[in-house]
């Protein structure tokens, strides 16, 4: 097995899942970095997509040659983001790669995938606080797609590359959830990942101000907070419900959310 500070970390999941949370947490272990989304990598997949290559092959390099040029351009940049920052290894937090884990699996083949699932119901609710209720009609479907596609890709993967974080475990046990994950990537345990707000991200001021709001409207303190569990069922209008039990039922039920 490849030395831990070689492996790559992406965290994924439907957009309002938790993983800027989770991002957030793992940037403040010492080992690692994880920095700002990139989210080009799923553009990149189009140079060796069955559209693109009967044109690209006409260069006469294989698929590989690309997919190592593409990885070395991101692990370079990664890598000396990490290390001006004083950590050894590097993540990178982007939902949308939830769709394309094949395509990260070719490009670091032992790259370790981090899926952060969160009850589809909340996952809608924050998108119509987040974005509006079109948006939160569009994430009714988004949401298990994202599901199935990621697990699906995880499944296909070896022992020890695809993690699944459950956003209401994290937030009701952050302790014992965080070390099985960081157990699952090979790092030790260090008390710094309860106190990510204490720690220098390179986040937008907007969502500092954001997470602040959220922390004081709910009235608690520590910086992992509980008060969005069970924000869908509270806050869903009845349409987006009945949305949501027609479209996504199936997978809440498979995934034991009542």
């Amino acid at each position: 097995m490849a030395n831990a500070a070689d492996r790559p970390i992406f965290i994924v999941g439907c957009q309002r899942s938790g993983t800027t949370l989770l991002r957030l947490i793992l940037d403040a272990h010492p080992n690692i970095s994880c920095g700002p989304e990139t989210r080009f990598l799923e553009d990149l997949a189009r140079i060796t997509g069955d559209r693109n290559w009967p044109r690209m092959r006409l260069f006469g390099f294989p698929k590989e040659y690309w997919h190592k040029r593409i990885a070395a351009l991101f692990d370079e940049f990664q890598g000396d983001y990490a290390r001006a920052r004083g950590k050894a290894r590097w993540a990178d937090k982007t939902p949308r790669y939830a769709l394309c884990i094949d395509y990260l699996d070719q490009l670091f083949p032992t790259c370790q995938v981090v899926h952060v699932i969160r009850d589809g119901r909340d996952v809608v609710a924050s998108h119509r606080d987040r974005w509006g209720w079109w948006a939160a009609v569009k994430a009714v479907k988004k949401w298990p797609y994202y599901l199935a596609t990621a697990r699906t890709a995880g499944a296909g993967l070896p022992a020890g590359r695809y993690h699944e974080v459950r956003y209401e475990r994290l937030v009701a046990d952050p302790e014992a959830t965080l070390r099985a994950l960081l157990d699952f990537l090979g790092e030790p345990w260090d008390p710094a990942v309860l106190e990510h707000d204490k720690r220098p991200h390179d986040v937008p001021e907007r969502y500092l101000a954001f997470a602040s709001s959220r922390r004081v409207a709910s009235a608690e303190r520590p910086p992992i907070y509980r008060s969005r569990v069970g924000s869908g069922h509270k806050e869903l209008d009845p349409l987006l419900k009945l949305l949501v039990k027609v479209l996504a039922g199936r997978t809440l039920k498979e995934l034991g959310y009542r």
